[in-house]
């Protein structure tokens, strides 16, 4: 079952248009609760995910820095939205359109995250696939010391370039 032994495929699962994939997860990212479409999707049974760390379904295409990115944003108490492609259990993969938020507690401090996925926008998918693998090849290029601070400094000046900030570059994709 363990994640680092699934063989990626070119197989592709479609969120249908009405699918929400929600999750929450502790302040070390273990999964605590799912709904019934995560199961479905991910090929995971409950039993195999909760209590596991959410990189369980992490693609070997997504750049480490979209979650560096991710955990800055939680970190500081902030939501964001990115574009996740996910491995499941038999090697296939999807694409979501994430939005992670803190949770929060009676007295306001965060608790863990709370996850809400749906179909994106498959024109917004076209341009990050490309961008995600100039991201990963930036990372192997500069070396495990370097390849986040890289990968980071390229989508800064990505972002630099359109004048804009990442959840508004992500929220323009979906709308297209």
């Amino acid at each position: 079952m363990a994640r680092q032994h699934t063989q990626p495929t070119q197989q592709e699962r479609l969120m249908r248009d009405d699918d929400f994939i929600v999750s929450k997860a502790d302040l070390k990212g273990r999964i605590t609760y799912s709904n019934q479409v995560f199961a479905e999707f991910s090929g995971f049974l409950e039993s195999e995910f909760i209590g596991k760390q959410h990189n369980l379904v992490r693609h070997p295409d997504m750049p480490r820095c979209v979650f560096k990115l991710l955990w800055q944003h939680l970190e500081s108490g902030q939501e964001i939205f990115a574009y996740i492609k996910n491995l499941c259990k038999d090697g296939s993969f999807y694409w979501v359109l994430a939005n992670v938020t803190p949770s929060r507690d009676a007295q306001g401090k965060v608790v863990g995250y709370y996850s809400v996925r749906r179909k994106p926008n498959p024109k917004a998918i076209a341009v990050i696939t490309p961008l995600y693998k100039q991201l990963l090849q930036i990372e192997k290029n500069a070396g495990a010391k370097d390849a986040i601070a890289a990968s980071l400094a390229q989508m800064d000046n990505l972002l630099k370039d359109k004048g804009v900030s990442y959840e508004r570059f992500i929220l323009d994709l979906q709308a297209l």
